[in-house]
């Protein structure tokens, strides 16, 4: 039996003709940027996460620089201000606070939820950190009313960087209406994909989210008037339009999610494998499911033989990379470690009952012998 880590073909299968028919519409209106589709899915996606305002961006690195880009306009950030960023996030997240003339701190993980550390974060901050980007990672929220106080102490700016967090609730709110703004990716893999590449950014404040709409359009807020220096950072009104049909399954999926989920966290009973934690059901939608192992090399190589088809987010931390190696002098134990344990085992809303089984059992019967081979 085949297991796939994500069968987009087939996720997407399950919306054929009404991802073909959006597009037609598109194709024939013969209206490709900034159109209606956009304006659509911007109030479809904003009244889904509970906000005031959504808007459209090319991508999920965009949506990051963007609000930044637009805090530094409205004098909220300066060049050489700091911003607290989680160690073990993917590389997206350090870029846009580089990219905007920011610095990025990077504080340590809860090792058992994976998610930015309360204990560890107080300690990172300095007179200069003037915002934070917790990241909802493998689409778990960090639970911002437990870091309230901290924020409001140092009067931090509250970036969400949600791109796998799309549908995820706490108390009610959800992810992309907990801080002042968030940004989310629409990358195919995601829990909410396009068929190319996409963005958003979601805000309740009126005066960011023109601001950002504007800077996301050559820094013009009417045609051939140019008030700021802008970027070109649309979302294709095609990519929007596919969005509105698969917004309508988003909720069903993530369910379907939880269902495999729950049976993971039921019947793998391996003491090899460590499976993660999680603060509150409702919290965490499920982009990832990742475990911790010893021996992931060996498991890894286990389930590949046996045709399940695992990934390993991340394998070098941000701070390691060769691109970022002013910070390759950081020290982050529990980033560092993570990296060389964490494995991601299927988790794909159309895997049936028979090859959820399957990588159950394949992952109960991993073994290894003396010199930590699988058996």
């Amino acid at each position: 039996m085949k297991v796939p880590f994500l069968n987009l073909r087939a996720i997407n299968a399950r919306d054929e003709h009404a991802i073909i028919s959006a597009c037609e519409r598109v194709i024939k209106s013969g209206w490709y940027v900034n159109s209606e589709e956009v304006s659509n899915f911007e109030s479809k996606f904003s009244n889904y996460c509970g906000t005031k305002y959504c808007i459209g961006v090319a991508n999920g690195l965009d949506a990051l620089k963007l609000t930044l880009a637009a805090w530094k306009i409205l004098g909220k950030l300066k060049d050489g201000d700091e911003v607290l960023v989680p160690g073990n996030t993917f590389i997206a997240t350090v870029l846009a606070v580089i990219d905007t003339g920011l610095n990025p701190v990077f504080v340590e993980p809860d090792p058992e939820t994976f998610l930015i550390s309360n204990s560890s974060l107080e300690s990172a901050i300095t007179s200069r950190c003037k915002a934070i980007i917790p990241v909802h990672l493998y689409g778990q929220l960090v639970d911002l009313s437990a870091l309230r106080g901290v924020i409001e102490k140092h009067e931090l700016l509250v970036l969400e960087d949600s791109a796998q967090a799309h549908g995820a609730s706490l108390m009610g709110k959800r992810a992309g209406n907990l801080g002042h703004a968030a940004a989310f990716s629409f990358y195919p893999g995601k829990n909410l994909g396009a068929l190319g590449d996409g963005g958003a950014v979601t805000t309740n404040d009126a005066e960011l989210a023109s601001l950002i709409k504007a800077l996301a359009n050559y820094g013009s807020e009417d045609k051939y008037v140019h008030s700021f220096v802008g970027y070109n950072s649309r979302l294709d009104a095609i990519q929007a339009a596919i969005l509105n049909v698969k917004l309508t399954r988003l909720d069903n999926d993530i369910e379907l999610r939880r269902k495999i989920v729950h049976r993971y966290l039921n019947e793998i009973s391996n003491p090899h494998i460590s499976l993660p934690s999680i603060n509150d059901t409702q919290s965490h939608v499920w982009h990832l499911f990742v475990v911790k192992t010893e021996f992931r090399k060996a498991l890894q190589a286990w389930l590949t033989a046996h045709d399940v088809q695992t990934l390993v987010h991340y394998p070098i931390a941000p701070h390691k990379q060769e691109a970022l190696s002013q910070f390759s002098h950081t020290i982050l134990p529990v980033t560092e470690n993570l990296q060389s344990v964490v494995l991601s085992l299927p988790v794909d809303p159309t895997l049936d009952n028979e090859q959820v089984s399957y990588v159950i059992d394949v992952c109960n019967k991993f073994k290894l012998n003396a010199e930590n081979h699988p058996l």
